[in-house]
């Protein structure tokens, strides 16, 4: 179990209970647990959502939708049954908060998914986690298998008559791709996991065919907490148009790296420097990677900004996942651009030309190009090949590729260049045959 860190500039909501003994039930209830789905069965739906809405809590999964405003985009009838999906597939490289949620407080990833079943009329969800967290995955069925041996789940629950809901748990098999909502879908009905045309949305046509609810374990993890502190309290936590706190992995050369929680707005140079301790072993900042692999990397003189979803898009990156990765001065910006699109090149699902093609050949250039048969013209090629990518896939994984691409070639266009003197006599040159091994 890693140890947790802490700060004083935490505020701690989420994970309040962490390091408590929470995963088991009787201290979980204990500590508040279960009562804001009590709640939310004796206010009904409407005031749950608009909790929610006042909440001001946004997609924790990297796209910062408003939470309450996606529940109320279920049609209050349908023929079909409705449905709830927690995404817990944390596959981005550099994130990790939902790993601490599942290990540390379960049962509130299965109390939110409860409340958003009765905002939305479901009676059924389903905790979907990443393949590589199957030794939580006995965590979260113990924890489930307990709620329905209390009566908390199943049928008339809390002794509520007509009151039912189930959950089912699941894993993946190891694909980054599942990480996006419809592929989740597929692969949670026993399809291959790659992404569904859109429209129709989740919402109108999702699970089996019917509405459906698809949030972030942190997002579902939250609702409890909100429908006991009140939506209004909780968003004024955060920053404007960004409620509450949120779990910020911070890693790579800190001296202190971990979880944190945070509030929302929070400054990442604060971030970096107090509450992560500062760059390991007070060497120089070179590159931060604001919230996981996907997102354009910042400049030292970039990170005096908030950690929310509107003041990352103005510093032309995004909040992501909350996975804060920092880069000294040692690190080659070649090496970790190669580094990168391999990850993506590898976890490309290839239903889309420009993705399956793109990430491969942005692989074989940068390859090429560290091992030292690079010239100036990869350079403009590779912004080329991540230009083209963007925008034109069925799902966001093409532009988790060329977003970080564009943004290393942008800023570091200098240390490309450079790169190329020193690669000449310094790297060995590698054969055709290896390079196209080394692209499959």
């Amino acid at each position: 179990m890693p140890t947790l860190v802490s700060h004083p500039d935490e505020v701690r909501v989420l994970s309040r209970r962490f390091g408590q003994g929470a995963a088991e039930i009787d201290k979980y209830v204990e500590l508040d647990g279960y009562k804001a789905v009590q709640k939310a069965i004796e206010q009904g739906p409407e005031w749950v959502i608009n909790e929610m809405k006042a909440s001001g809590l946004r997609g924790r999964g990297g796209a910062g939708f408003p939470t309450g405003l996606k529940w109320s985009f279920v049609p209050k009838t349908s023929e079909k049954p409705k449905y709830v999906l927690v995404n817990g597939d944390e596959s981005e490289p550099g994130t990790c908060k939902d790993h601490v949620i599942f290990l540390h407080d379960p049962h509130a990833v299965i109390e939110g998914t409860m409340i958003a079943g009765l905002a939305i009329g479901a009676k059924m969800g389903f905790i979907y986690l990443r393949g590589e967290y199957r030794y939580l995955l006995k965590i979260v069925e113990k924890a489930v298998a307990d709620a329905y041996a209390k009566g908390f789940l199943g049928k008339n629950i809390f002794g509520k008559e007509g009151v039912d809901f189930d959950i089912v748990t699941q894993t993946g098999a190891g694909a980054y791709e599942v990480g996006e909502e419809s592929a989740l879908m597929e692969s949670l009905e026993g399809k291959r996991g790659v992404p569904r045309i859109k429209p129709p949305f989740p919402a109108v046509v999702g699970l089996y065919g019917g509405p459906t609810v698809i949030n972030n374990a942190e997002t579902i993890a939250s609702a409890p907490h909100i429908l006991l502190m009140g939506g209004a309290d909780y968003a004024k936590i955060g920053s404007e148009r960004n409620g509450g706190t949120r779990l910020f992995g911070i890693s790579g050369h800190v001296e202190r790296p971990g979880v944190y929680e945070l509030p929302m707005g929070y400054n990442l140079k604060k971030a970096i420097y107090e509450v992560a301790g500062g760059v390991k072993g007070g060497r120089k900042l070179k590159a931060v990677v604001p919230g996981g692999s996907s997102c354009p990397v910042l400049l030292p003189d970039e990170i005096d900004v908030g950690l929310d979803f509107d003041q990352m898009g103005k510093a032309g990156t995004m909040l992501g996942s909350g996975g804060i990765v920092v880069l000294d001065e040692t690190v080659s910006i070649v090496e970790f651009a190669l580094r990168t699109i391999k990850f993506y090149q590898h976890e490309s699902c290839g239903w889309c030309i420009p993705c399956r093609e793109g990430t491969d050949w942005l692989k074989k250039t940068l390859t090429r190009f560290y091992n030292g048969g690079g010239n100036l013209k990869d350079i403009n090629n590779i912004q080329y090949l991540a230009e083209n990518m963007m925008g034109r896939t069925f799902c966001p994984l093409g532009d988790a590729a060329a977003m970080p691409t564009l943004g290393f070639i942008k800023k570091f266009r200098p240390e490309f260049e450079e790169y190329l003197k020193g690669a000449r006599t310094e790297k060995t040159f590698i054969t055709t045959e290896e390079l196209i091994g080394a692209s499959h």
